[in-house]
């Protein structure tokens, strides 16, 4: 027996989350339209997606493309990194300027390589 929409059946599995939207209906999004014209704040948890409720895509690129560092910023960044794991907010002013990066990157650059350095040091245990 079909479950029609609104059937005792139906509204039981759509509080479960069960539901399946109806031939030719789609559901708005939960959390609304995607916010135009106002800068992010937060990067959506399923970060790839053009929109919060749409399908993944397989390689879709994320909001931002990725940041390709030269071999002098390499070279620059590590031997910072060498002398100071954490970087401090004047340090990071310092090679921003000097890299022509923003300190976002510098911030989101030390945070991977402290993990990367987490990873080699449990490796070599």
């Amino acid at each position: 027996m079909e479950k029609g929409p609104f059937s005792v059946e139906w509204l039981a599995q759509s509080s479960r989350g069960g539901a399946r939207e109806m031939p030719g209906e789609s559901r708005p999004c939960p959390l609304g339209p995607p916010a135009q014209g106002r800068p992010r704040r937060f990067r959506s948890p399923r970060a790839g997606h053009g929109h919060r409720c749409a399908p993944a895509r397989a390689g879709a690129a994320p909001g931002r493309p990725r940041t390709k560092f030269s071999a002098a910023q390499l070279r620059e960044l590590e031997r910072s990194f060498r002398e100071q794991r954490y970087i401090g907010a004047g340090e990071k002013r310092r090679l921003a300027a000097v890299l022509n990066l923003s300190q976002s990157q510098i911030k989101t650059w030390f945070q991977n390589r402290r993990m990367k350095f987490k990873r080699q040091t449990q490796d070599a245990r």
